[in-house]
């Protein structure tokens, strides 16, 4: 299998948990647990591949500092080729903090480098032999979303095929030219609300069909509810959620963009796709963090037989 490059932000996650609903200002709560772990919607989705045995190139930047090293250090151990990752002496690595429950999540983000990443860092060499090229984040990575359509473009002709996580737009707008971008790529990854703030839908199948008239193959990540897509004949499909023993919710849907591009980049049909995202979503929650959790290939084919038995 040629490699899946995976263009994006690199930051270091510090989760707290045990909390059953987030601090105000002024007050102050306690959590009972704190871990440190690989974070950025990127780099889960890249581990959680690599993970799942697929060969995986990241291009990133970091600061030259501690948090830096960790996330190169952690990309080198998941067997991911880093040497893409440019280390930026003038910048700080990003930090999220989040706070995490079994049900949900809240995040307090200092971007640092996250913003620093340009289209012109994914060089031809990064986009050669690679099979697909993934970009999470779009709200977040301003600088590489002014280059995008063009990077997309060079991606295609390298024989490419592509797909967009959009996350979570901090400003509010949900706009910044996505509409523009989506048919440039093969699959669209968005959750529910996300795929409602971009559209200004007021449902999940109204929007995941408007979505539909931008791009191909969509799929909206429903959190507990499972998720819908719709595929390139306007049918669409629903999985429902895995039943898992939750620890913590981070990055579980960038979990699940690693299993359903690894189905799908596997040829399988899009229902197919879904589960393997529901499964490596649903697993990735079993421990604290984004990554600790995430499943291999048999863990994944486990619970679908134990599903589908």
């Amino acid at each position: 299998m040629k490699p899946v490059l995976v263009a994006g932000e690199l930051n270091v996650d510090l989760i707290l948990t045990g909390m059953d609903s987030p601090p105000v200002f002024g007050g102050e709560i306690l959590a009972s647990g704190l871990c440190q772990t690989p974070g950025s919607s990127s780099m889960i989705c890249a581990m959680g591949l690599a993970r799942l045995g697929a060969p995986v190139r990241f291009v990133g930047r970091v600061g030259g500092d501690e948090r830096g090293r960790y996330c190169t250090e952690a990309l080198g151990r998941a067997g991911i080729d880093a040497s893409g990752v440019i280390i930026d002496p003038w910048l700080e690595t990003g930090l999220t903090i989040a706070l995490s429950s079994a049900r949900d999540r809240a995040l307090v983000t200092y971007p640092g480098a996250i913003a620093a990443l340009k289209a012109e860092d994914v060089t031809d060499a990064s986009l050669q032999d690679a099979s697909h090229l993934h970009v999470s984040s779009y709200f977040l990575q301003r600088r590489l979303r002014e280059g995008l359509a063009h990077l997309i473009a060079r991606a295609r002709l390298a024989g490419l095929s592509v797909s967009l996580d959009p996350g979570y737009d901090p400003e509010g707008l949900w706009q910044a030219g996505i509409r523009d971008v989506l048919p440039l790529v093969d699959i669209f990854l968005p959750n529910e609300v996300e795929a409602l703030a971009i559209t200004g839908a007021a449902d999940v199948e109204t929007a995941l069909r408007e979505l539909a008239a931008l791009c191909p193959t969509v799929v909206v990540k429903t959190g507990a509810k499972g998720c819908i897509g719709i595929d390139e004949d306007g049918e669409i499909h629903r999985v429902s959620a895995f039943t898992v023993k939750a620890m913590d919710t981070t990055g579980a849907g960038d979990s699940f963009d690693a299993g359903f591009l690894h189905a799908w980049l596997n040829s399988r049909p899009l229902d197919e796709c879904m589960r393997w995202g529901a499964a490596c979503g649903a697993l990735s929650t079993r421990a604290l963090g984004g990554t600790p959790g995430q499943a291999d290939e048999a863990e994944v084919r486990s619970m679908l037989a134990g599903v589908t038995a």
